[in-house]
């Protein structure tokens, strides 16, 4: 095995992102660097070729004016290109400013306004159009550049310009000229570790959105730190589907490859992502708990579709898993009856699983994004996945905490991630210093103080605490912490997240702070549902029609009624079951303002928007009438009316005596 970049000390000066890159093209320039499915079809790139692409369209940047400092906005998906461009863009000392490629236009002209930004690559004509639709509102956009060229033939604006066209052009001179050559290896020697890297904008939970600045020194260090905590090498592979705004798509794969020579796999398109993982078996993995909590529904309805005999050895051999599987995975002692037990279960339930989910290569797989509920953790683990959490933030370059291999707790999110100092504040907040800490938000002094302590700690806005073991507990954001009016604590991410551990319930969102019980509004999983449904012979035209069916609202409530018995097993929590609950005539949307582009609650939002439901939640109703607006797909606005029944819950026993111990 070739030994990772990280290991042999001859990186000790690469304190930028091109000046990696520089390092793989001579060190192990016939190793994979990309690779992309197109039309069915993978094509790889070396590194070498890689370091020949980036330096071509640096050229081309460079023509169009871009320099020390300029933001370079790239919106799109996972491409090949749109990675090269960003890494053009730093080896010009240039800041690149990545876009979520599903921000609706006017999310986009504020990210692209408040960035100053003076090129803007696009994917598509998709991506295009909405760049042209807000063009006036851009008084430093210069040029547009793009990927694909499908429907821009006939464009007819002049500052339009195919990345294709642009990366030929940078081939052709620096061939001709060896002075451009050499000037550009000047602008690579001249890269700074204090140089701004790459400008992520936060998922504006709570607001706007913020430009958060990193260095080039800061982040390229935290990811050795992680590199050399996981053991990466340039013998490893990893799937970049997630979005390139997104500070876990710009770590994961783009840092950590980068320090340690790996591979960064391109899907074909957000369809095809459960198939090209398959396809190409990743040794190293990152998801959200979203995603993983899609591929358990998925799993959950196939086997309910499948024969008696399959789904009774399953259960079986699930039973068996959640015993000892994560023991093993953990190399505790196992009994030799269990653990062969447990091999006869990898041989016909948990190794083909892993294969149909592409982990069956997987030595190292992540999550973190947002709290994930400890059953679905569980899950995976205990069926041999060796998934782990981490805690971060974009202001901490990502990783804050980090489970390390033999010491991973589902009810934890890790112990500091190597270099990393947290303390708990008085009031119970995570405050933290890290290798790859933020130096500002953009053009927001105010907010930058405002995320700082005086002696420099980042403070994340989350409440938890260290278990005796050192390992970090993360309860919710400290502002949604609460308490019922009875006293016991409140929090909402931590029941909500017991929730979506059934596949069929998507979304939750919890009420209770200062009042007398807790509530829940539920999204349902369509798919699930849908697919419960049909095996129980009940038609429905619509997620509105469906999600008001009584018998969804049946299932709904064994669910939630599984939930309180488990929260009443807590001490801390059995205060805290769930009393009423409904379910949303509409799913919760982005587009509609009521998750960010990362998929996250915007709690406070759903509070206002969905006032009459709240009210009705706790005055007794057992209807309540609701009209809010929905956005579709095309961006046209439309209005979604109708009565929601709400349900009341009956309570564990157990309540009782934990409310008396509390």
């Amino acid at each position: 095995m070739t030994d990772s970049p990280q290991a042999s000390g001859r990186d000790a000066v690469e304190d930028t992102f091109p000046k990696l890159l520089r390092l793989h093209a001579q060190a192990r320039g016939d190793r994979p660097a990309f690779r992309h499915k197109d039309r069915g079809i993978w094509k790889t790139w070396n590194w070498r070729e890689v370091y020949a692409q980036v330096r071509a369209l640096a050229h081309g940047l460079k023509t169009l004016g871009v320099g020390e400092g300029d933001k370079v906005a790239i919106v799109g998906a996972n491409r090949p290109m749109l990675y090269w461009t960003l890494t053009a863009t730093q080896m010009l000392r240039a800041v690149p400013v990545p876009v979520y490629a599903d921000a609706v236009a006017d999310e986009m002209a504020f990210v692209i306004e408040n960035a100053d930004v003076k090129i803007a690559v696009a994917q598509d004509q998709e991506q295009v159009d909405k760049l042209l639709s807000i063009a006036d509102r851009l008084k430093f956009l210069s040029h547009i550049l793009y990927d694909e060229e499908r429907g821009l033939r006939d464009y007819a604006e002049t500052n339009l310009v195919a990345l294709s066209d642009l990366a030929a052009a940078g081939r052709a001179a620096l061939g001709a000229e060896a002075s451009l050559e050499r000037a550009l290896d000047v602008v690579i020697d001249s890269g700074r570790a204090d140089d701004a890297s790459i400008m992520l904008y936060t998922s504006g939970t709570t607001g706007r959105s913020k430009g958060v600045v990193l260095s080039a020194g800061r982040s390229t260090q935290a990811a050795r730190d992680t590199v050399a905590f996981d053991h990466l090498t340039d013998r490893d592979e990893q799937l970049g589907y997630l979005p390139l705004a997104w500070v876990g798509d710009h770590y994961m794969n783009y840092a950590q490859a980068f320090v340690a020579g790996s591979c960064i796999a391109c899907p074909e398109n957000a369809d095809t992502v459960s198939q090209d993982l398959r396809e190409i078996g990743p040794t190293f993995y990152f998801a959200p708990p979203r995603v993983f909590e899609a591929q358990l529904t998925r799993i959950m309805i196939r086997m309910e579709d499948a024969g008696a005999l399959k789904r009774k050895m399953f259960d079986h051999f699930i039973a068996v898993a959640r015993k000892w599987g994560e023991r093993i995975l953990n190399r505790q002692r196992v009994p030799l009856p269990a653990r062969l037990h447990y091999m006869l279960g990898e041989m016909l339930v948990y190794g083909p699983l892993k294969n149909a989910l592409g982990f069956s290569r997987i030595r190292v797989a992540y999550t973190a994004g947002e709290a994930i509920g400890g059953e679905l953790f569980s899950f995976y683990r205990s069926i041999g996945l060796n998934l782990k959490q981490l805690y971060g933030q974009t202001e901490a370059f990502l990783y804050v905490t980090a489970h390390p291999d033999g010491a991973i707790r589902a009810d934890t999110v890790g112990a500091p991630a190597p270099h990393v100092e947290i303390r708990i504040a008085d009031d119970g907040e995570v405050q933290f210093k890290s290798p790859g800490q933020f130096v500002c938000y953009y053009k927001d002094p105010e907010k930058t103080a405002e995320a700082l302590t005086p002696d420099g700690f980042v403070k994340t806005g989350d409440a938890g605490f260290f278990d005796d073991d050192g390992q970090l507990r993360i309860l919710d954001r400290a502002k949604d912490v609460g308490k019922l009016v009875d006293g016991t604590i409140f929090a909402p991410k931590y029941i909500e997240n017991k929730l979506k551990f059934f596949s069929n319930i998507k979304e939750a969102v919890a009420f209770g702070d200062r009042r007398d019980f807790v509530t829940v509004m539920i999204n349902i999983d369509l798919t699930a549902v849908g697919n419960w449904a049909e095996r129980n012979g009940i038609s429905y035209a619509s997620y509105q029609e469906i999600a008001g069916n009584p018998r969804v609202y049946d299932l709904i409530a064994g669910h939630v009624e599984e939930v309180n018995r488990s929260l009443a097993a807590e001490p801390r929590m059995a205060g805290a079951q769930i009393r009423r609950f409904l379910i949303l005539p509409k799913e919760l949307d982005a587009d509609d303002g009521e998750l960010t582009r990362t998929q996250k609650v915007r709690r406070g939002f759903i509070a206002e928007r969905y006032a009459p439901l709240v009210k009705g939640l706790y005055d007794g109703s057992e209807i309540a009438d609701i009209s809010t607006e929905v956005t579709f797909e095309d961006g046209r606005k439309g209005v979604i009316s109708g009565r929601v029944k709400i349900v009341d819950i009956g309570q564990s026993p157990a309540l009782r005596a934990g409310s008396r111990a509390a």
